[in-house]
């Protein structure tokens, strides 16, 4: 019996993390949401870093990159898609936020999607070869497929914190006119 790669085992270590965050993804893209005031901020600095990681990797691939921008130009159309058809509600329990379930379901496939066919072409077709980093960025489909989910939610969350300035801005001047009154 052949002794199993430190790539193989890695993959067995972090597949209950993957399934544990696709799961909160899929959550996350179909249902109501609070408003967190750093979650938006958080997938603002992430996606872009692992944008420029990514360039970095695909450095001898640069006409792969095109993959990569083209998935990003998408994403982004998404993006603003998605915040039309999202229902945002400021309520006195906080603000909230529902994404469309549509457009959540098939992102979460299409994420899902690319994670399986990528363990099944790393592990399934041909086990022999070595895998690293590499080979998510010379891969044009992986590529584009980040681009287009790093896009929507580069987007999505631009839109989220412009809402919640907007939010905020008409409840301090709501405020400040009813302070304004009774003086």
């Amino acid at each position: 019996m052949q002794t199993p790669s430190s790539s193989t085992l890695t993959l067995l270590v972090l597949l209950p993390l993957l399934a544990w965050r696709v799961h909160a993804r899929f959550r996350r893209m179909v249902g109501r949401q609070r408003l967190s005031r750093v979650r938006p901020w958080i997938t603002l600095l992430l996606f872009p870093t692992l944008i420029l990681l990514l360039c970095f990797a695909a450095q001898n691939h640069l006409e792969r990159l095109w993959w990569l921008g083209g998935g990003l130009a998408l994403g982004a159309l998404l993006g603003r898609f998605g915040l039309g058809k999202t229902k945002f509600e400021p309520t006195r329990q906080g603000l909230f936020y529902t994404p469309n379930m549509h457009l959540g379901i098939a992102l979460s496939t299409l994420f899902l999607a690319r994670i399986v066919y990528r363990l099944v072409e790393a592990y399934a077709i041909d086990p022999s070869q070595p895998h690293g980093i590499d080979d998510f960025a010379r891969s044009p489909l992986t590529l584009a497929v980040f681009g287009l989910l790093s896009g929507y939610y580069m987007v999505y969350a631009i839109g989220l914190v412009r809402w919640r300035a907007r939010v905020l801005r008409a409840k301090r001047q709501r405020e400040a006119l009813k302070e304004n009154q009774r003086q």
